[in-house]
């Protein structure tokens, strides 16, 4: 059986090949301050503060993104709840629509929306925000001393803590993830709010916040229930180039929030899991297997990535404490999660690439288990074009401590998958 998989698995490759590189995309327009969508993204993080585009006018980009899975995994739990019985198959197609638009000089627009995707079966918009570079729609070099270094972001938009989501798929934009799954607890969400990046000579700071709100509101929460505060995000860094061949960055972020009906950190996403239907037999289970340690009232994290890439050698790192309580709880608790990825990047463009990655989440679920979830990732891809890329990888996740009572109990997933991304 497992044979005939990976034949299937090897077929599917060469024909995903065959199909993307008729389908390259149009080369961009160009943008100020701004992160391709495509090969050349990898590894950027925040979007770069230099640029060599003259605004010349009124600049608008369609883009977007296709990504396809082939899914091998066999799940198993004790059986004393119950999950579906799955096979090898293709998931959902899920597309992302992105408009951008360069406004004024300094000024740019982003727009994404999730046309098809996991969990809702008609498009709606992910997001949006506006990026302030320069302040020349007020005037012509106004504030230039401090904008060289300055960025601003207000909008409804993804939150600029820590460094991991830089490097997740977000629905069907998986180019810059070298694996198909993002971190077990895979910190996420989308809230009003705004930011300051300040960057100088490879040091970075950012504040910001926001409403703390996933789906916004004007109406109080009802009398004797807690309200939404305003929750806060910091980040210190550096990331320099130290010389031709060696890059290093290190980052520590903060998000913290006092009080709130819900908070949505580790349960932001609406696209839901990159592999489907895991330890579950429902469909509104789409989160799953990535892991919510449900701080549904206070939380506060942290998160320390380092990154260094030294020629076709890359490694990125994630420690993150994160503790809080649900409503019901008085005392907080705590989870923490570790990952390590290493890969290897080569040819002529390291247009390939082979590596792995480690994640473990340890902490006390709120009825009182202690638990550990680990996977373990083993893959690579193919960049076919810089808009095209087809990833192949083995996939093992496993659960402990977890009561008798719980769907994860002696749960774990494992198998192969194959996913295929266009982007441009």
């Amino acid at each position: 059986m497992k044979n005939t998989i990976i034949i299937k698995l090897i077929v599917l490759t060469v024909v995903f090949a065959m199909q993307a590189v008729s389908a390259e995309a149009q080369q961009s327009r160009d943008l100020q301050y701004y992160r391709a969508p495509d090969q050349t993204g990898l590894n950027i993080f925040e979007a770069p503060k230099t640029t060599d585009v003259e605004f010349t006018g009124l600049n608008v980009r369609i883009g977007g993104s296709n990504t396809l899975q082939f899914q091998a995994l066999d799940h198993s739990n004790s059986g004393n709840v119950p999950i579906s019985d799955i096979s090898p198959n293709f998931n959902l197609a899920t597309s992302n629509l992105d408009i951008d638009a360069q406004l004024y000089s300094g000024l740019r627009m982003h727009l994404r929306t999730y046309l098809s995707s996991r969990h809702h079966s008609q498009p709606y918009v992910k997001g949006g925000y506006m990026q302030i570079d320069r302040l020349d729609f007020i005037e012509h070099g106004f504030m230039e001393d401090y904008m060289q270094y300055l960025t601003i972001k207000v909008g409804h938009m993804q939150n600029n803590y820590g460094d991991a989501h830089f490097r997740r798929s977000d629905n069907a934009q998986t180019m810059y993830n070298p694996f198909v799954g993002n971190l077990i607890m895979d910190a996420f969400t989308t809230e009003v709010g705004a930011e300051v990046l300040f960057r100088k000579d490879g040091f970075i700071a950012m504040a910001g916040l926001t409403n703390g709100k996933l789906n916004q509101s004007v109406v109080d929460a009802p009398e004797g229930q807690l309200q939404t505060h305003v929750s806060l995000i910091g980040k210190l860094g550096f990331d320099r180039q130290i010389n031709e061949d060696l890059r290093f960055r290190l980052t520590g972020s903060v998000y913290h929030t006092g009080q709130s009906q819900r908070t949505f950190l580790y349960a932001g996403d609406r696209a839901g899991s990159r592999y489907y239907n895991i330890l579950t037999d429902s469909s509104s289970e789409f989160r799953i297997p990535r892991f919510d340690p449900a701080f549904s009232n206070e939380l506060t994290a942290f998160m320390i990535n380092p990154f260094v890439k030294y020629k076709g050698l890359e490694f990125f790192g994630v420690f993150e404490n994160a503790s809080g309580k649900a409503q019901a709880e008085t005392d907080r608790r705590t989870f923490n999660q570790y990952s390590a990825e290493l890969l290897y990047r080569f040819g002529k463009s390291e247009d390939f690439y082979l590596g792995g990655r480690y994640n473990l989440v340890t902490g006390e679920t709120n009825q009182g288990q202690d638990v550990d979830i680990s996977r373990i990732n083993v893959g690579g891809g193919w960049f076919l074009t810089r808009n095209v890329l087809t990833k192949l990888e083995y996939v093992r996740q496993t659960y402990d401590g977890f009561s008798d009572t719980s769907v994860f109990h002696e749960g774990e997933f494992s198998g192969l998958m194959l996913e295929a991304v266009i982007s441009f």
